[in-house]
């Protein structure tokens, strides 16, 4: 029996983190809500996270074999060139059997043969890029795109083709609101006459932070200030000893609402997720790059925040040295936690996700956007 084909098919690319990842989500949820009918398929990598994400939220997943090439020297990156010829023929026969009519790359190595193999089957390509310094997947994938959609307004001088770029923000989940402060705090037990700080440091774990913070703790006397500390999986187990009635800590925290809406201050890692839900929200917030990622670019994120004053950046290797200060001097000001709130809140394009589906849409029925 003949398969049959829906009229509208998306193939969405993208993955390896969270940053990559749920930009392309948020977008793929607002199609399948505008546009019911359509057929949407991403393609990833099936032990990253899009590998146990996607395929939960209800949407087609197409595994590739591909790795990213580690700044490190290992033997992995001795089979990159084989895992990048397998994967480029992977994805071309993917986006033969399905036959997207709209391609959206949103970084990350995977987005690379994926987008490509789209491109050769005449797929209509828009790509996202949620990182201040752009990557350089999306930078070598731009000729291949119809329009490019960028986060910030600092990315535009990496690129050559300005004319297919867009300033549309990054797109945030819908269902990510930050609710009633009293409510919140009841869901964790804390105390609501406390300050609340919210610790995040990825799904894994920052080591340095989690460093900087369990000193914080130990070293904060009054113990006046309620803590919410995401430690990720790989350092639970050294810091959960520190918990108490004011200080809750996680591997992992499910309920981000809650999370967000509770605290009033973040200390977290800079990539493009978080930046983008800090924006959304208008969450005051100690941003700490990591040292440890391609092309710097969670530094660049950090400060495309910190030169607009809606955050406030602190190196990774200035940690050691006056971080307790500076946390509890952001902390106990509320004149400006509420700078930096209005200030990151004001730099939010709320349409972003629905202006990208809008444009994917009309690409499928009309071939333009």
């Amino acid at each position: 029996m003949k398969r049959s084909i829906a009229p509208y098919r998306f193939l969405f690319a993208g993955g390896g983190t969270g940053g990559h990842l749920f930009p392309a989500i948020a977008v793929a949820e607002k199609i399948r809500k505008m546009l019911p009918e359509s057929d949407i398929m991403f393609i990833g990598t099936k032990s990253r996270i899009e590998g146990r994400i996607v395929p939960k939220l209800g949407f087609k997943f197409s595994p590739i074999w591909i790795k990213g090439f580690s700044r490190k020297l290992n033997l992995e990156n001795l089979l990159f060139p084989l895992k990048l010829a397998v994967s480029l023929i992977q994805s071309l026969l993917i986006n033969l059997r399905f036959k997207p009519m709209v391609a959206i790359g949103s970084g990350g190595y995977v987005s690379g043969p994926a987008i490509w193999g789209a491109s050769v089957i005449g797929a209509k390509i828009i790509l996202l890029e949620q990182n201040s310094y752009p990557g350089i997947t999306t930078r070598l994938l731009q000729k291949y795109a119809s329009e490019i959609h960028l986060s910030f307004d600092d990315s535009k001088k990496y690129f050559k083709q300005k004319n297919k770029l867009n300033i549309t923000g990054n797109p945030v989940r819908e269902s990510l609101v930050r609710g009633n402060k009293e409510e919140a705090l009841n869901y964790f037990g804390l105390n609501p006459s406390y300050k609340t700080l919210f610790v995040l440091g990825g799904s894994l774990g920052a080591g340095s932070v989690n460093e900087a913070i369990g000193k914080f703790i130990r070293n904060n006397l009054q113990g006046d200030i309620n803590i919410i500390w995401q430690t990720g999986k790989n350092y639970f187990e050294l810091y959960k000893y520190l918990a108490s009635k004011n200080i809750i800590i996680r591997d992992f925290i499910d309920n981000m609402d809650q999370a967000y809406s509770a605290c009033d201050l973040l200390v977290s890692r800079a990539g493009a997720t978080t930046i983008a839900e800090i924006i959304a929200l208008g969450v005051p917030a100690i941003l700490i790059p990591s040292p440890n990622v391609a092309e710097n670019h969670q530094f660049f994120n950090a400060k495309s925040l910190s030169d607009k004053n809606a955050a406030v950046l602190i190196e990774d290797s200035k940690l050691s040295a006056s971080f307790n200060e500076e946390l509890l001097k952001v902390l106990r000001n509320n004149k400006f936690l509420d700078e930096l709130s209005l200030n990151a809140k004001s730099l939010y394009k709320f349409n972003a996700a629905e202006i990208i589906a809008n444009n994917a849409i009309n690409y499928c029925k009309y071939g333009k956007s």
